[in-house]
């Protein structure tokens, strides 16, 4: 529990909600506190005027300070100060306390000199002494002082309750399909690719969700190649094998003469074994990432003449032509002869493989840049639209029966692209059902 998103999410919003209120609170707690304060002060500095004003009206109306006394005594009293104020010579004529009478007052702070409105020297001086205000001077400001602290604390309190069930719902909302995606995950990892997450929003949990439901698609799709190639493989191996089981049987039951035509038929099925084995092997290596290319400069009219040559015997024999469109001149390029030789190779044998008696195929090289592109167009049976996606990839095939005339293994166009993109170049293709198909690929010029 203490490791789940939810919970840390819960501790992670409850921090940040208590310090924030936390804050809120010590702030205007203490700016209340401030401004009480403040009024505290502008209240003692009106209550000293007021004193100031009453003894200026009383030398006015008694012409001297005879008799104050009593009132500065009452003053005292009163406000809770020692007042002391002395004549214009700085003789004590009223104390609070009634000590300093008659003599000379020497403070250590300034006071607050009396004076009448018309006049501008001072008739005496006025002495608060340093009492000890109380903090907050009046009952009904001591109220709202406790009121607006219960107030923001209470405030505070109900505020983080609901920051908290806020916080678990939204929380129980946001983590829904992040557990939906869990779960998902786990029966993907047991084998079943048929799952789906079930969410759409257009944030990023959603598109966590459709870039999930995308790799679950890609998995299933390979999972199904997979088995399609387990089949194949195993169809492929089985028909050789059995031919060559049931050869070197009739052989030694004495059934059938080892002759020139037996061994032939032999060393085909035998040949057939080697190659799909080799594709295995050259598509490992190409997926491992340790294909090795023996680069060298070349040119490429030469190859290209060279693999059409070694591929006329076989169009021949189903009348179908192929036909060169080269300029006169190509630059060289920087490649591994024998490599990019195999992948011309395998699209003109996929070409005559799919072309019909009596169709042409052409082979075509034009300069793009610092690319040689070379490309194989044939008048064939053309491939469908929706299996365009997947023609270069592994163990697929267009032709989804098992025979060995035209489904074959479902390797050579993914050995076709590994070995391109090797060079670092690109493969691709351009194909309409019904009216042929042209497969091109770009090789890097040399220099």
């Amino acid at each position: 529990m203490m490791h789940s998103l939810q919970f840390r999410l819960l501790v992670a919003f409850t921090l940040v909600i208590i310090v924030t209120i936390g804050s809120a609170f010590f702030f205007v707690y203490q700016t209340t506190r401030v401004e009480i304060g403040r009024f505290g002060e502008r209240f003692e500095l009106m209550r000293t005027h007021r004193i100031e004003t009453e003894l200026s009206k009383y030398y006015y109306h008694e012409g001297g300070w005879a008799g104050i006394q009593p009132f500065v005594e009452q003053w005292g009293n009163l406000y809770e100060r020692r007042i002391i104020l002395t004549d214009f010579d700085g003789m004590v004529v009223a104390d609070s306390r009634g000590d300093l009478l008659g003599e000379s007052y020497e403070p250590d702070v300034s006071g607050s000199p009396i004076l009448l409105p018309w006049e501008t020297n001072a008739l005496g001086t006025l002495y608060m002494g340093p009492g000890e205000p109380p903090e907050i001077p009046f009952p009904p400001f001591s109220v709202i002082y406790m009121t607006v602290g219960r107030f923001i604390l209470w405030g505070g309190l109900v505020a983080i309750a609901l920051s908290l069930l806020i916080t678990f719902l939204l929380s129980r909302r946001i983590l829904a399909p992040v557990k939906a995606l869990t779960m998902t995950a786990r029966r993907l990892g047991k084998g079943d690719f048929s799952q789906r997450v079930q969410f759409k929003d257009k944030g990023e949990v959603g598109e966590l969700a459709r870039a999930f439901n995308s790799m679950a698609g890609d998995l299933e799709r390979a999972e199904g190649l997979r088995r399609n190639m387990v089949a194949d493989v195993a169809h492929e191996l089985r028909t050789p094998l059995s031919n060559l089981k049931g050869y070197l049987e009739a052989i030694g039951e004495g059934v059938v003469k080892p002759d020139a035509r037996t061994i032939r038929s032999l060393n085909e099925e035998a040949t057939s074994l080697s190659r799909l084995v080799d594709d295995l092997q050259e598509l490992s290596l190409a997926e491992a990432g340790e294909l090795k290319l023996a680069r060298q400069t070349e040119a490429v009219t030469n190859l290209i003449n060279r693999t059409i040559a070694a591929a006329q015997t076989q169009a021949k024999a189903k009348g179908i032509s192929i036909d060169t469109g080269l300029p006169d001149k190509l630059p060289e390029v920087n490649i591994d002869s024998h490599r990019i030789s195999q992948v011309l190779r395998n699209l003109l044998e996929n070409a005559i493989a799919h072309t019909a008696r009596g169709g042409a195929i052409t082979v075509t090289a034009r300069q793009q840049g610092k690319w040689v592109e070379v490309s194989v167009s044939d008048t064939g049976e053309g491939i469908p639209a929706e299996d365009l996606p997947g023609i270069f990839e592994r163990f697929y095939r267009v032709d989804k029966s098992r025979a060995r005339i035209t489904g074959g293994s479902g390797l050579g166009l993914t050995i076709a692209r590994r070995l391109v993109e090797a060079h670092g170049g690109e493969i691709k293709v351009q194909s309409e059902s019904g009216k042929g198909s042209c497969f091109s690929f770009t090789i890097p010029v040399s220099g």
